[in-house]
C-alpha cells in the first residue's frame, strides 16, 4: 500500500452525541514503508465545529448556502456575531493548516522569526519545490540544486525544526500535488503561500493562496481576515469524452470571464458534469481559476473525491466525510452572485495565449489566428507537467498520445519535457512505463519540482529576443514568464494536446481532424487519448522525502550569516508619522499589463528571495514605462539622468524622498509574492495608485505598510504626469469607506485634485499607522 503523510491522522470527528478520534490503522501502519514521523499526530479538524458554525449561521441568515459558504463560514472565528455581506464585509476566520513553498516560506519564517513567537499555533508545512532549475534532467539538477541552495535549505529545515514546520525536502514534488495527496480533504480550510494553492478545491477543500504575512498571523493564532468572497457559480452539463479534459474547462471559463472577471469571488462547480471528472482533472480545473483572479475554486464532494481518498491512504477520512456529506455539497435552492453553465458534451479541446492566459481558441482555430497574428507556427518546445497537470491520468493520456506517435515509427519533432508532480507520481509512472513511453517519444523527464513554470528553465535552444513558439500544460503564460524571453509566445493547454502539438511540431494541426504521415509516407490520425484516473497497483510512494518537526525544538538554533546574500534578517519598516504624505515623486507611470512578474520577476531571482535588500534589485524592473514604453528605464527627477527602476528608487531613498507608482488596471495579478509589496516598501515606497487590483497583492500592500489606492474615476489615470509630485490628504481623519485626497503638482506650476477609494477596514488601517501588520502584531504583545 502507498504511504501517506495523513495530516488528518486524528481527525476529531462527531459520532452520536460524543466523538472519536480517527487513527491510522495499525494494518495501514505495517504496510507503509516509512517512519511515523510523517504522519502528523495534532492536526484535526472537528467536523462537529464544521456543522455547529454552519447551523448557527443558516438561522442567522435564514437562507439555503452554497458550499464554499459552508467551509468559509464554517470557520468563523465568532459565527454568532461576525457581519456576513458577500463582496462587502471582512470575515475572520480559522483556517485549519498552513503551508509554504520554499521560495515564499523564506519571508514567511523570516517573519515569523521576528514576531517572537515560540511555535506555530496550527499545523504547518514547508515544500521545497520552486529552488530547482531545469537544465540536463532530474537526478542531476536536483543534485546542483540541493549544493547552489544548500544555505537556503537548511535554513528552512532547522526553522521548520525549531518552530514546529513540516519540511518536505528537495525532490519531494510540487507543493499542491503533495497537498492533494496529503494535507486536503473535504471541508478542511487551507491557506498557502503560493497563488495556485485552490488545487485543493480539487478534493472538496477551501484552499486559498496568500501573501507569508498572512500566513504569519495563521501561524500565530490569530483570526485570518478575508473579504466575505462573492460566489460564481458553474453549471456542469453534459460528460467529458475524447479529446476534451479537465483543462478545456477553466480555459473555456478563462476565455469568458477574463484574468480579473473572478475577482473577488469563488468559483463553484456543481451540475451533473461534474461526475464525470476525475479528482485530480477537478484539482487541475480549481488550479487555473488562479487566473482569473478567483479567491479559490471548489468541487462538491462526490465519489470521484472518495476513491482518490481510498486509493492515498485515507480511507477513514472518505468515511466520515460520507457521513457528513450535506456539509460538503451545496444546499439545493442557493443562490449565486453570477452563473455560468457549460455543457461538457459540447466543449471542445482548447489552447490559450500567448502572453495571456485568457486568450482562448478551439485548438482548431489556433493556427489560423496565429497565421493571422504573425504568431509563430512551429512548436520549439512542449512542456507537460507543473502543478496544474502533472497527475498519474494526466501522464497515462499524455503517454497514450506518444504510444501512438511511436508505434508508427514517428518521434517528436519538438523539444519535449516532462515534470512529474510528486515523487509519487514519479516513482508510479516509472514503474508503470508511462516514464519510458514519453522518454521514448523524445521527452526529458526533469524534477519533481516547478522548473520551467516558474522561469526556472536554462533553456538553450533561441536566443534572447528570437521570436518563437513553447505549448505547454501550466497555468501561466505571461511575457518572458518561462524562460526570461519577452519573444517567446507561450500557450497553455492540456497534456495530451501538448504532446500532439510537440509531435506535429506545429500549432497549426488538430488532432480530431488532422492526420500524421509515417517515415514511410503513410497518414493516420491520433485517436483520442485514455488514460487510467489512477493506477490499478495503488501508488509507489518513492523516496521518503518528509522531515518531521521535532516535539520541542526550543533548544535548537536557526542561524543566518549576516554577510549571507541568501538571507537576512528583517528589520521593522517605520511607523507612519501621523502626517499627510506631501510631495512624493511619481516613480513610475506604469502602463499596461503588470503583473507581479512584472513587478519581482522569478526565474535567476528566485534564489534573493530571503534577502529583502538583494531581491529589491528587481523592482518593477519588467514594468513599462508610460513615458518611454521601455522598460527598467524611468526619469531621475534630483538628477535629470535616466537610470533603472530600482536604482532610482534608491536614490531618491537615500535623499528622503517618498514616492508613489501609478498603475492601470487588475495591477498585481498573477503569484502571490509579497516581494513584489515588500520591495516597494523597502525602497522608500508609500503608495501604489491603479485603476483597480488583484486581490493577494492588494492585501500584501497593506500588510507592509503602504497605501493601495484606486482612482475613483479611472480617466484620471491620464491626468498623472510621469513628472508630477503627488500629496495624499485625508490621513488624520482616515476611516473605512472614507475617500482620500490626492493633490497633483505638475512641473508647469499647475494642480489637481482626485478622489482616491481605498478598501481598508479598522485592523487594517492599524497596520498602516503601526508600519505593518508585523509591527501592529509585536504592539498587540506588549
Amino acid at each position: 500500500m502507498a504511504t501517506y503523510c495523513l495530516t488528518v491522522a486524528r481527525l476529531q470527528l462527531a459520532l452520536g452525541h460524543g466523538a472519536r478520534r480517527l487513527h491510522i490503522s495499525t494494518a495501514y501502519r505495517a504496510k507503509a514503508k516509512v517512519s511515523m514521523s510523517r504522519f502528523e499526530p495534532t492536526s484535526f479538524i472537528s467536523y462537529e465545529k464544521l456543522q455547529s458554525n454552519i447551523d448557527i449561521v443558516r438561522k442567522r441568515l435564514n437562507r439555503p448556502l452554497t458550499l464554499s459558504e459552508k467551509i468559509v463560514y464554517g470557520h468563523l472565528d465568532d459565527p454568532h456575531n461576525q457581519e456576513i455581506d458577500r463582496g462587502r464585509t471582512y470575515l475572520r476566520l480559522r483556517p485549519d493548516r498552513v503551508a509554504m513553498q520554499d521560495a515564499t516560506a523564506q519571508m514567511a519564517m523570516l517573519q515569523f522569526i521576528s514576531s517572537g513567537l515560540p511555535k506555530v499555533a496550527v499545523p504547518s508545512t514547508i515544500h521545497c519545490d520552486h529552488l530547482i532549475e531545469a537544465q540536463v534532467g532530474g537526478p542531476e539538477d536536483l543534485a546542483r540544486a540541493k549544493d547552489v541552495n544548500h544555505e537556503v535549505y537548511n535554513f528552512l529545515s532547522s526553522a521548520g525544526a525549531k518552530y514546529g514546520v513540516g519540511f518536505w525536502k528537495p525532490g519531494s514534488g510540487i507543493i499542491h500535488q503533495i497537498i492533494l495527496e496529503n494535507y486536503a480533504y473535504p471541508g478542511v480550510m487551507l491557506i498557502g503561500t503560493d497563488s495556485h494553492t485552490p488545487n485543493g478545491g480539487g478534493l472538496g477543500s477551501i484552499c486559498i493562496g496568500v501573501g507569508g504575512a498572512d500566513a504569519v498571523d495563521v501561524m500565530a493564532g490569530i483570526p485570518w481576515e478575508l473579504k466575505c468572497p462573492k460566489v460564481i457559480g458553474v453549471k456542469l452539463t453534459g460528460t467529458l469524452s475524447g479529446w476534451t479534459s479537465p483543462k478545456d474547462v477553466i480555459l473555456k471559463v478563462a476565455g469568458i470571464l477574463t484574468v480579473k472577471g473572478g475577482t473577488g469571488a469563488i468559483i463553484e462547480y456543481h451540475g451533473p458534469g461534474v461526475d464525470s471528472i476525475s479528482c485530480t482533472g477537478m484539482a487541475t480545473i480549481c488550479n487555473m481559476g488562479a487566473e482569473i483572479g478567483a479567491t479559490t475554486s471548489v468541487f462538491p464532494y462526490n465519489h470521484r473525491m472518495k476513491t482518490y481518498l481510498e486509493k492515498t491512504g485515507r480511507a477513514e477520512i472518505a468515511a466520515v466525510a460520507d457521513e457528513y456529506s450535506d456539509l460538503l455539497v451545496p444546499d439545493q435552492g442557493c443562490e449565486y452572485d453570477q452563473i455560468i453553465e457549460l455543457n461538457l458534451d459540447e466543449l471542445k479541446p482548447h489552447i490559450n495565449g500567448p502572453f495571456t492566459p485568457d486568450l482562448a481558441h478551439p485548438v482548431s482555430e489556433v493556427g489560423a489566428a496565429a497565421q493571422k497574428n504573425g504568431w509563430p507556427l512551429e512548436v520549439k518546445v512542449g512542456l507537460i507537467g507543473s502543478c496544474t497537470n502533472s497527475s498519474y491520468e494526466d501522464m497515462g493520456r499524455a503517454a497514450s498520445v506518444a504510444k501512438q506517435a511511436l508505434d508508427k515509427g514517428l518521434k517528436c519533432k519538438a523539444q519535449f519535457t516532462v515534470t512529474p508532480g510528486s515523487e509519487q507520481i514519479r516513482a508510479t509512472i516509472e514503474r508503470d512505463g508511462y516514464s519510458k513511453i514519453l522518454g521514448d517519444v523524445g521527452g526529458v523527464v526533469l524534477a519533481n519540482a516547478c522548473g520551467p513554470c516558474i522561469g526556472q528553465w536554462d533553456r538553450r535552444d533561441v536566443k534572447k529576443g528570437e521570436k518563437n513558439t513553447i505549448v505547454t500544460s501550466y497555468n501561466r503564460n505571461f511575457t518572458a514568464r518561462n524562460d526570461a524571453n519577452p519573444a517567446t509566445h507561450a500557450f497553455v493547454t492540456s497534456p495530451e494536446i501538448v504532446t500532439a502539438l510537440a509531435i506535429a511540431g506545429t500549432l497549426n494541426f488538430n488532432p480530431e481532424t488532422d492526420y500524421l504521415t509515417t517515415p514511410s509516407g503513410e497518414k493516420f490520425k491520433l485517436e483520442p487519448p485514455n488514460g487510467d484516473e489512477l493506477p490499478s497497483r495503488d501508488f509507489d510512494p518513492g523516496q521518503d522525502t518528509y522531515q518531521h518537526p521535532p516535539a520541542d525544538g526550543s533548544s535548537l538554533k536557526v542561524d543566518v550569516n549576516p554577510q549571507s546574500n541568501r538571507l537576512q534578517l528583517l528589520e521593522p519598516f517605520d511607523k507612519w508619522h501621523r502626517n499627510d504624505l506631501e510631495n512624493m515623486q511619481v516613480l513610475i507611470k506604469v502602463k499596461g499589463k503588470c503583473t507581479t512578474d512584472h513587478i519581482s520577476a522569478a526565474g535567476p531571482w528566485l534564489k534573493f528571495r530571503g534577502h529583502l535588500d538583494n531581491i529589491s534589485n528587481n523592482m518593477l524592473i519588467g514594468a513599462v514605462n508610460s513615458e518611454n514604453d521601455a522598460v527598467n528605464k524611468i526619469k531621475n527627477h534630483l538628477t535629470g539622468e535616466y537610470g533603472g527602476v530600482p536604482d532610482v528608487a534608491r536614490h531618491y531613498k537615500a535623499n528622503g524622498i517618498s514616492w508613489v507608482v501609478v498603475g492601470d488596471d487588475n495591477y498585481g495579478e498573477g503569484s502571490s509574492r509579497e516581494h513584489a509589496a515588500l520591495e516597494p516598501r523597502h525602497l522608500g515606497g508609500r503608495a501604489i495608485i491603479v485603476k483597480s487590483f488583484a486581490r493577494i497583492h492588494e492585501t500584501n500592500l497593506k500588510k507592509q505598510g503602504l497605501l493601495p489606492l484606486t482612482f475613483n474615476n479611472p480617466s484620471d489615470y491620464d491626468k498623472i504626469r510621469p513628472d508630477d509630485k503627488i500629496s495624499i490628504r485625508g490621513l488624520k481623519s482616515f476611516a473605512p469607506g472614507k475617500p482620500l485626497t490626492a493633490v497633483l503638482k505638475h512641473s508647469d506650476g499647475t494642480e489637481e485634485t482626485l478622489q482616491l477609494n481605498h478598501s481598508f477596514n479598522e485592523t487594517q488601517i492599524q497596520w498602516f499607522q503601526a508600519g505593518s501588520a508585523l509591527n501592529r502584531m509585536k504592539e498587540m504583545q506588549h
